[in-house]
C-alpha cells in the first residue's frame, strides 16, 4: 500500500494542485513563498492535527464567503438552498488522497471499498473541511451579528462589534462549527475533477485509522545553545531527553518485565534497600533532635525516609549523553556542535518513529492491535543547523533508517513514504526524480502555486538530455530550484564578473534570489525543457560564435553582409532559432524575448562609436573582447598586468577601433588564452565599479529586473 498522489483544493495559496508521491522519498522544492510549507501543513492538518484557521482557506475566497454571510443576515426567510453545504462547497479546503492497494491488502480497506466490483488498485478518499451543521452555523452567526449590531445602535456607536463579517465570526468559531468529513471517490474518474453528488454520504469515524501512521518533524525543532539563559534553552530539546523518552516507552524493565529484566530489577531492589539503610543511619541524629521537640508527639507518625531508585532517573541529568574522546575522557552533549547534535536528534527521532510503528520492545503489539501498512513521515527543512556535508549524509541515510527492521527492508507488507520540504540544494540534488517543484503563479491578484513533478519534465525520447541535466545539477550543487530567476552564462569569465555587474549597476536585482549557472552555449539549450517547464525567469548570456560556411565552417570575426552563420546551438535550437548572422545582428530587443515564456537571450550586438562626423560599427565575438571594447579607456590605464589581460591592455591602446576589434578577436581565440585568469586579473587590477557592463548583458539584466518587479518576486523596495 502506498500513497499515489494528493490533490489539494482551496488550501491557502494552493487553490488547486496535484502532488504525485514517489515510492520512497518525495522532496518539495521551490522559491520562497511558493507553497512548500503550505503543502506540508495541509498534510499535517488534514491527516494529523485536524485543527484549521480561517487563514487556511484560500484568501481570495473570503470575499465571496463574506457575501454569503451578508445574504444570510439580509434575508427575511432563508430557503433550503440558502442553507445547503453546496453554497460553500467551492470554497472549502479539500484534500483528495489516492492510495494504491494490492489485492493482498484488501482486508485493510474493507470498510472503504467503493463498490463490490472493486478488486484493488487506486482508492480515492476526499477529506473536506466543512460545516458540521449548516442550520446551527447560520443560526449562531445571525444571532450574534444581530445582537452586537443592536447593542451598537442602542449605544449610538457608529462602529461595528464582533462579528463584523463571516470571517470575523470564523476567527473565533471556526472549529466549533466546522469539521473534517470523509467521502469516497470514484476510482474510474481518477484523472477527473470529481464533484460530490447528493448520494455521497460522509463516512463515520476516522477511516485512515489503522491504515496510515503519521509522524512529523517540524522545522522549528533545532537545539538551543546550552549556555544560553533564555527559557527556550531549557525546554528539554536535547538528545538525553529523547533517549529517556525512548527508554521509558521501549526499554524500561519495570514495564511488563521479561526474563531478561529480572536480574536488572533485582539489582535495583538491592541498591534501594542498601540506600534506605544508609539514609536511616545518616539521618538518625537529625531526626532525634526533632523528636526532642516533642514532634512527632502522641498520635503523630514517626518520620521515615525511603528512597525510590527509578531506572529512568539515571538519564535525567546534563551528562546522561556524553561524546567519547579517549579513554577516561568524554564531554557532555552540550559541548558538541549544534549541527552534530541536530543530525543525531533527527536520526534518533526516525529510529523512534520506526520502532513505535513496528511496536518494538515494551511497545509490543497486543492481540487486538494491527500495525498500519503505511508509514508516512513528514520532515520540514531538515537542513536547519546542518552543515552542507551533513545534509548530504542525512538525505542518503534517512530512508534507510526508517526501513532498518527485519520486517521492513525490501519487504512489501509494510510501506514507508518520506516527505521532505527543503531549501537546500545539497538535499535536492541527491534525488532528482523525487523532486516536486512548487511554481509560483503571480498573474492573479492573489498569487497561487502549482506543483510540477521533475520526473515528467523529460519525455521517454529525451533520456540522454535528462541524464546530462541530472549529472550537471549533481555536479554544480546549484540552487536552481529555489531561485526567483536564473542566469545561464557562457564561461568562467562571465561567471566571475556578472555578479559584480549586478551589484554595481543593478542593485535592485542584487536583493533578489538569482542563481548564475555556467553551462556554455553548446549546452545551455539542454536545460530548455527544465527551465520552460518550471516557468523560471531566465536570462541566457551566450556568445554569437560566428563561422564562415564558405571556409569549412571555421571561426571568423563577426561582420554583417558576409552570409556568416552562428555555431551556437542555443541560438539555433532554443531561441531565437536563427542561424544566419545577419538576422541575429539585426534582431530587435523585443524579439530576443520568447513570446510565451519569461526567457530572454543576450549575445554580442553591434557597438556604435562616434568618431567626429563618422559612425563606426564594430562587432565583438565573445564576452571578453566586448568587455575590453566597451571599457577601452579603463583597460588602457591598467599597468603591470600579465598574461591575457596584458595582451588586452596593449590592444586597447590602439586608436583605430577596427584594429582594436581585430586584435582582441585574435587574442581571445588563441588556444593559450586563459579566460578565467583574465576575469580574476580584471578584479585584481581594476575596481569593479569602474568596469562598465557590456551593453548586451546590461539589457538582459535590466529585463530580469523588470520581470521580477512585475511579478513582485524577491524584490526589496
Amino acid at each position: 500500500m502506498k500513497i499515489n498522489c494528493i490533490h489539494l483544493q482551496n488550501f491557502r495559496k494552493l487553490q488547486s494542485c496535484k502532488i504525485d508521491f514517489s515510492e520512497k522519498e518525495t522532496i518539495f522544492v521551490g522559491a520562497n513563498n511558493s507553497g512548500k510549507t503550505t503543502a506540508m501543513d495541509a498534510l499535517m492538518i488534514f491527516l494529523k492535527t485536524k485543527s484549521f484557521k480561517p487563514q487556511d482557506f484560500t484568501l481570495c475566497h473570503w470575499k465571496s464567503l463574506n457575501e454569503v454571510g451578508e445574504n444570510w443576515i439580509k434575508a427575511n426567510e432563508l430557503k433550503e438552498g440558502d442553507k445547503s453545504t453546496k453554497l460553500l462547497e467551492q470554497y472549502l479546503p479539500v484534500l483528495d488522497l489516492w492510495i494504491e492497494v494490492e489485492n493482498s491488502e484488501l482486508h485493510y480497506v474493507s470498510h472503504i471499498i467503493p463498490t463490490l466490483d472493486w478488486r484493488g488498485g487506486l482508492l480515492g478518499i476526499r477529506l473536506r473541511f466543512e460545516p458540521k451543521d449548516m442550520d446551527e452555523l447560520i443560526k449562531e452567526f445571525i444571532t450574534l451579528h444581530n445582537k452586537s449590531n443592536k447593542l451598537s445602535q442602542e449605544k449610538g456607536k457608529d462602529f461595528k462589534l464582533w462579528p463584523k463579517t463571516f470571517w470575523d465570526f470564523c476567527e473565533r468559531k471556526l472549529n466549533a462549527h466546522f469539521t473534517i468529513k470523509t467521502y469516497l471517490l470514484d476510482p474510474d474518474k481518477y484523472d477527473e475533477k470529481q464533484e460530490l453528488l447528493d448520494n455521497n454520504i460522509a463516512l463515520d469515524g476516522d477511516v485512515l485509522k489503522g491504515l496510515i501512521k503519521i509522524d512529523i518533524i517540524n522545522a522549528q525543532r533545532g537545539f538551543s545553545d546550552a549556555n544560553s539563559e533564555t527559557v527556550e534553552s531549557n525546554n528539554n530539546r536535547n538528545l538525553s531527553s529523547q533517549l529517556r523518552a525512548y527508554y521509558d516507552k521501549h526499554l524500561n524493565p519495570t514495564l511488563e518485565p521479561t526474563e531478561k529484566d529480572i536480574d536488572a530489577l533485582e539489582s535495583i531492589n538491592k541498591a534501594q534497600d542498601d540506600f534506605d539503610k544508609n539514609l536511616k543511619e545518616s539521618f538518625k541524629t537529625s531526626l532525634s533532635e526533632l523528636e526532642g521537640l516533642n514532634y512527632p508527639g502522641f498520635g503523630n507518625p514517626q518520620i521515615q525516609l525511603s528512597t525510590k531508585v527509578s531506572t529512568s532517573n539515571g538519564l535525567q541529568h546534563d551528562s546522561a549523553v556524553k561524546y567519547y574522546l579517549d579513554k577516561d575522557l568524554s564531554l557532555p552533549e552540550k559541548y558538541n556542535g549544534l549541527g552534530y547534535q541536530n543530525l543525531i536528534s533527527i536520526i534518533f527521532k526516525l529510529i523512534r518513529f520506526r520502532d513505535e510503528w513496528m511496536r518494538i520492545g515494551k511497545n509490543a503489539i497486543t492481540d487486538d492491535e494491527v500495525i498500519e501498512p503505511l508509514h508516512l513521515v513528514l520532515i520540514e527543512e531538515p537542513e536547519a543547523h546542518l552543515h552542507a556535508q551533513v545534509q548530504q549524509v542525512f538525505i542518503k541515510k534517512a530512508y534507510e533508517v526508517l526501513r532498518n527492521n527485519k520486517n521492513l527492508g525490501g519487504e512489501k507488507d509494510f510501506t514507508t513514504q518520506l516527505v521532505i520540504s527543503t531549501h537546500s540544494s545539497y538535499i535536492a540534488h541527491q534525488k532528482f526524480e523525487s523532486l516536486r517543484y512548487f511554481k509560483r503563479n503571480n498573474s492573479l491578484a492573489l498569487p497561487t502555486s502549482e506543483v510540477i513533478s521533475l520526473k515528467s519534465v523529460f519525455g521517454e525520447k529525451d533520456k540522454e538530455t535528462e541524464k546530462f541535466v541530472i549529472r550537471y545539477l549533481n555536479t554544480t550543487h546549484n540552487d536552481l530550484f529555489f531561485a526567483d530567476a536564473v542566469i545561464l552564462v557562457e564561461g568562467p569569465a562571465e561567471r566571475i564578473l556578472v555578479p559584480h555587474f549586478i551589484k554595481n549597476e543593478n542593485s535592485l536585482l542584487d536583493h533578489c534570489y538569482v542563481t548564475i549557472l555556467e553551462i556554455g552555449g553548446s549546452h545551455a539549450h539542454r536545460l530548455k525543457c527544465l527551465i520552460e517547464k518550471l516557468g523560471l525567469i531566465c536570462l541566457v548570456i551566450t556568445d554569437i560564435d560566428s563561422i564562415n560556411p564558405n571556409d569549412n565552417g571555421k571561426k571568423c570575426q563577426p561582420e554583417s553582409g558576409k552570409n556568416y552563420k552562428t555555431n551556437n546551438d542555443t541560438l539555433k535550437t532554443w531561441h531565437p532559432q536563427k542561424e544566419l548572422l545577419d538576422e541575429l545582428l539585426n534582431l530587435s530587443s523585443e524579439d530576443k524575448i520568447k513570446k510565451d515564456l519569461p526567457i530572454r537571450i543576450a549575445y554580442q550586438k553591434p557597438i556604435k562609436f562616434e568618431n567626429g562626423d563618422n559612425k563606426i560599427i564594430v562587432y565583438p565575438y565573445t564576452f571578453e573582447d566586448a568587455l575590453v571594447i566597451e571599457n577601452k579607456h579603463s583597460f588602457k590605464a591598467i599597468t603591470n598586468a600579465t598574461g591575457l589581460l596584458k595582451k588586452m591592455v596593449e590592444a586597447s591602446k590602439k586608436e583605430d577601433l577596427k584594429e582594436l576589434v581585430k586584435e582582441t578577436y585574435t587574442i581571445i581565440n588563441d588556444k593559450q588564452a586563459k579566460k578565467a585568469e583574465f576575469a580574476l586579473d580584471v578584479l585584481y587590477f581594476e575596481d569593479p565599479k569602474k568596469v562598465k557592463t557590456p551593453s548586451y548583458i546590461k539589457e538582459g539584466l535590466d529585463w530580469i529586473e523588470e520581470q521580477l518587479k512585475s511579478n513582485k518576486q524577491g524584490l526589496i523596495n
